[in-house]
């Protein structure tokens, strides 16, 4: 057979074949373009995310400031009151200190193994804890939650003094409390939750991991009795800035509880 006869036959053939196949073959390659250019796009995006993405706040890191500014429009606000302690001590691992009348200090950043910590002074010296003073700028989401579960678990009171700090997931343990005090000039403050490794995912990962974190601190803070609209600030607050809770936001919020009503002495007869 001729080449030019083999040509021939080649393209009948073609001609004949059913629309239904070419139709198909023509939808799976415009499907694997399609496919193409979403890699591309998700690697664009990824990168772009990567490069211009604020930095991370990290409390523990030397260099960086302990506390982000406000949340603003325009130029970054200081906190509205400057904490009483020193940096470099809010920088280190959270330490437990038991003082007299049952008052738990707990100041410094929240390291992972912070929990297994606290959950060890509470175990060893539980009888005596009436009280959990917060003074960290955060750190741990985990740790931060199951400090907080503990806390309501043994029914115990959580305070920030005057000029102390309770920032980032600070707020989660202080949530624990069945009691929730915050003194004058207390600083409180919130804002999104992020991926504080150095070990970086992929976007679907991070997107999976966000989401089922915020779904956790959603639930946790619900059944702790803290009404929602403060998430809704955390998550309209990017990680390099906080939002600074007012005191009467503390109380909309139901951050703090209302003081106990005294109770009446009746009358001898």
């Amino acid at each position: 057979m001729r080449p030019q006869e083999a040509g021939q036959r080649l393209w009948q053939a073609f001609a004949r074949a059913d629309d239904a196949i070419v139709m198909r073959g023509a939808f799976y390659a415009l499907l694997a373009t399609a496919a193409l250019f979403l890699v591309v796009d998700v690697r664009e995006i990824s990168k772009a995310t990567q490069e211009f993405a604020p930095p991370a706040f990290d409390p523990q890191k030397v260099g960086q400031p302990v506390l982000p500014p406000a949340l603003t429009d325009g130029k970054p606000h200081a906190p509205p009151v400057e904490p009483a302690s020193d940096p470099q001590v809010l920088r280190q691992a959270i330490r437990f200190d038991l003082q007299p009348g049952g008052l738990l200090r707990a100041e410094g950043s929240i390291d992972p193994g912070a929990a297994e910590r606290f959950r060890q002074e509470i175990e060893t010296r539980g009888e005596y804890i009436k009280v959990v003073s917060l003074n960290s700028p955060g750190g741990s989401v985990d740790d931060a939650l199951a400090m907080s579960s503990l806390i309501r678990e043994r029914k115990l009171t959580t305070r920030v003094e005057k000029r102390a700090l309770c920032a980032s997931s600070c707020p989660i343990v202080m949530a624990g409390g069945t009691v929730r005090e915050a003194e004058k000039d207390a600083v409180i403050g919130v804002h999104q939750i992020f991926n504080g490794s150095k070990e970086r995912p992929s976007p679907e990962q991070a997107m999976s991991s966000a989401q089922s974190t915020t779904a956790r601190l959603a639930r946790h803070l619900d059944a702790m009795g803290i009404a929602a609209s403060l998430w809704f600030h955390a998550l309209e607050t990017p990680p390099d800035r906080l939002y600074y809770l007012s005191g009467q936001e503390m109380k909309e919020f139901r951050l703090v509880t209302p003081p106990p009503t005294p109770v009446a002495k009746k009358r001898s007869p």
